[in-house]
């Protein structure tokens, strides 16, 4: 159990930065729109990367750092188009939360978003499949509980992200609210655009 708790606990220090994906989570969560969809895309698609991680492709991007480099720039781009969408919406949409007026996006849009930014994002690969596949070493014979651990620090968080939200919807059926949080959304994306750039 040591092992699973070290596993757990390093991936989900890992994930509680806020990012890109983390908010498209939160804003899905607090708009109730395909809640369970887009936390098990999240956690599966972790899941997949530990596990990749810890049976050695770290050692792999490592050997051809080109993989990161193309994730780091499409990604990027992706992250400017997206962030420009949220400042437009935040300075010329007037949103509100209600029961009876929900938009729902389609859910191929929705998963193919969900997707962009899990898989697009290049610090995802350096955390989980770098920095977790690495560790992990050092744990000779318990790679398998490390595993798990990690994992199951990812269905944890993304889960509680999801649906915690919701408690912020009574916030958000002010329309500033949902203008603070495009704000924030667009912000946060063109930061990590801009690192992910320039870094």
């Amino acid at each position: 159990m040591t092992t699973f708790f070290a596993g757990f606990f390093l991936s989900l220090s890992l994930i509680l930065a806020i990012g890109s994906q983390n908010a498209f989570v939160l804003k899905q969560g607090i708009k109730k729109q395909h809640v369970l969809l887009i936390c098990t895309i999240c956690a599966i698609s972790d899941a997949i990367l530990i596990s990749l991680g810890v049976a050695g492709f770290g050692a792999i991007v490592n050997e051809y750092p080109f993989i990161e480099t193309y994730a780091r720039y499409g990604g990027a781009l992706f992250l400017l188009v997206y962030s420009t969408l949220s400042f437009k919406s935040a300075f010329s949409q007037c949103h509100v939360l209600t029961p009876e007026a929900k938009v729902q996006h389609s859910v191929l849009k929705t998963i193919a978003i969900c997707l962009a930014f899990t898989w697009l994002n290049p610090h995802v690969y350096l955390d989980t499949m770098v920095l977790l596949g690495s560790i992990s070493t050092q744990y000779e014979g318990k790679q398998i509980e490390f595993t798990l651990g990690a994992i199951s620090a990812s269905f944890t968080f993304f889960f509680s992200l999801g649906y915690g939200a919701r408690f912020l919807a009574p916030l958000f059926q002010q329309p500033k609210s949902w203008q603070v949080l495009e704000f924030i959304v667009g912000l946060t994306m063109l930061i990590i655009a801009l690192t992910l750039i320039f870094s």
